[in-house]
């Protein structure tokens, strides 16, 4: 089993900066790829950004790339998502997952562990 523990949300006006931080506990974090996912009201939870087990391979939605950098210190078991020049578009639940197989990837049912996820709101 891994927990994940997402934080780092709240409410920015459009073209701040949030950094959201996923803390991985239980099994050995470093063996997992890390994704991130967000949800909006009355939407399907979408795909944000994924690394792999070793941080080598990273993709990202359209609508993010260029704003939104992965991250993961796996020495702190942690995960990031840096989240620059926002929109209000942004505004989300945001969650961070975790695969056992280390690859990254883009599917939501390609993950094992899910966080309980935190609120991203962003003002225009």
């Amino acid at each position: 089993q891994v927990q994940l523990v997402e934080s780092g949300g709240g409410q920015v006006q459009a073209g701040g900066s949030l950094r959201l931080s996923c803390a991985a506990s239980g099994r050995t974090f470093r063996n997992y790829a890390m994704g991130w996912f967000r949800q909006a009201p009355g939407k399907e939870r979408e795909f944000v950004a994924t690394i792999s087990w070793v941080g080598g391979s990273r993709y990202y939605a359209d609508s993010v790339k260029g704003r939104f950098p992965i991250s993961r210190d796996n020495a702190k078991n942690t995960g990031y998502l840096q989240m620059n020049s926002l929109k209000p578009e942004d505004t989300a639940v945001y969650y961070c997952a975790a695969r056992a197989t280390g690859y990254s990837s883009r599917w939501l049912h390609d993950y094992d562990y899910w966080g309980q996820g935190t609120q991203v709101t962003v003002a225009s």
